[in-house]
């Protein structure tokens, strides 16, 4: 059976690039600067250079190459415009799409997994793929009872490029910093790479996949295809049409971004109160718009490969400290963060500094509806990156224990896909409904809280 499309030494190969361009785009920036062009100009030239091969060269991979790109991919809301325009698209479509795996593989597989006549478990099977992702593709088909459904098919040899590509992409990982200001990658190759054995797992998938399925059956909000069949390296759900939130942004109407980024929000917290799981995948290509009928749309939800296991839902840390930040409470908040290791007890920080830090992270949980902004995004990132910004020393000083690790990511990830879409949303509603430790009895800065009756 063939192994993913490209042989091992072809993808050490194309990752290796990447490092000797870099290298390369130096000495030709330090050219540039000695022919008297300003350094910013430089800066942002090899910045656009320096991305459009990362890109370029990811795109073309699959495995860990192409799960490092699809989750760097929602932080480009985070890049300044004139670096940002020319290799949006690239970017997009990292979100959704990959060569195809050979057919005769795509059978070999089916046969070995499901048996030899495995064909007879459908009425239907389009040998093109529909999608295709980091590790698998999904081809359309009709089971056998007349149902719709996606058969999502590993790569053979997944794993070992998976590992592979990220334990390569981590060699030089401070040189990938730069592409993306205000993001350390080094921690989020580690992160995806901790968590190989887990996408691998089909059947771990199915079972978180059931779970969603079964809590949101009905669900006026959000849609969660079912599990028909499982089998390992084959899964099979029911099909979920509906607009790709790729597309939304791309071309949606300003309905649309708002109510997709509405049910973003609800979903990253109401999941993981409802569940027990957090959906740890949040780029674009796993979420869909799905008219309900009624003039609105629900969010359909794919892609359960990586979830966080929080029995208690979200730690009610997060709701409680971004509450007592919103009142100002600062001395409140440096004790919540020390208690739980985000400060560590050999770290002296003022209290007031990480409060002011905090804020303008934090704005859109204190508004009534919050513009979510490539801008705002693009400040935040400029305030943390910048070596002569307080926030920036202040950041490197803050630690993030590692139970924390997934939850901050997708929270990032969620953010960025939120100011790609341009969503205007009502943030705050989703915290105070599903957050646990954030709704209060006193009263916070921009808040309204209805008074009982005096009696």
């Amino acid at each position: 059976m063939s192994d993913l499309p490209r042989k091992a030494v072809t993808r050490t190969a194309k990752l290796a690039t990447l490092p000797l361009g870099f290298a390369g785009r130096a000495t030709w920036g330090l050219g540039r600067r000695i022919g008297g062009v300003s350094a910013d100009l430089v800066g942002r030239e090899l910045q656009q250079r320096t991305a459009d091969q990362l890109f370029k060269v990811l795109g073309e991979l699959k495995g860990g190459a192409m799960k490092f790109g699809q989750a760097l991919s929602v932080f480009e809301s985070a890049l300044p415009e004139e670096v940002a325009g020319p290799y949006r698209a690239a970017l997009t479509k990292l979100q959704e799409a990959a060569p195809p795996m050979p057919t005769s593989t795509v059978h070999a597989v089916l046969a070995e997994r499901l048996g030899e006549d495995w064909r007879a478990l459908f009425q239907e099977f389009d040998e093109r793929p529909a999608a295709a992702a980091s590790i698998g593709q999904v081809h359309r088909a009709v089971w056998r009872d007349g149902r719709a459904v996606a058969v999502k098919v590993q790569y053979p040899g997944a794993g070992r490029a998976l590992l592979s590509d990220l334990n390569q992409l981590a060699v030089f990982a401070r040189l990938l910093g730069p592409v993306v200001p205000g993001i350390d990658v080094k921690p989020l190759i580690a992160e995806l790479r901790a968590r190989v054995a887990e996408e691998l797992d089909y059947a771990l998938e199915a079972d978180s996949q059931r779970a969603h399925a079964a809590e949101f059956a009905g669900d006026p909000d959000v849609v969660v295809p079912d599990v028909v069949h499982q089998r390992e390296q084959v899964l099979v759900t029911e099909w979920l049409e509906g607009v790709p939130l790729s597309e939304v942004i791309a071309s949606g109407t300003a309905e649309q971004r708002d109510r997709a980024g509405q049910l973003l929000a609800h979903f990253l917290f109401c999941g993981p109160a409802r569940t027990g799981l957090l959906h740890a995948d949040p780029h674009p290509g796993n979420f869909r718009l799905i008219p309900d009928g009624e003039g609105s749309w629900r969010l359909g939800v794919l892609d359960f490969g990586t979830v966080d296991r929080l029995p208690g839902g979200l730690p009610d840390i997060i709701g409680r400290s971004l509450r007592l930040s919103l009142e100002g409470e600062a001395e409140k908040v440096h004790e919540s963060l020390r208690a739980e290791g985000f400060i560590r007890e050999s770290v002296e920080l003022d209290a007031q500094a990480v409060l002011d830090f905090l804020l303008p992270i934090i704005e859109p949980a204190g508004a009534e509806e919050f513009a979510f902004t490539r801008g705002w995004l693009r400040g935040q990132a400029a305030r943390l990156a910048d070596p002569r910004s307080p926030a920036h020393h202040l950041g490197r000083q803050l630690n993030l224990p590692p139970s924390y690790l997934l939850i901050h990511r997708v929270t990032l990830s969620t953010i960025g896909v939120l100011c790609q879409l341009d969503a205007h949303v009502r943030l705050r509603e989703e915290l105070e409904n599903w957050l646990p430790g954030f709704a209060s009895d006193g009263e916070l800065p921009g808040f309204v809280w209805e008074e009982e009756p005096a009696t």
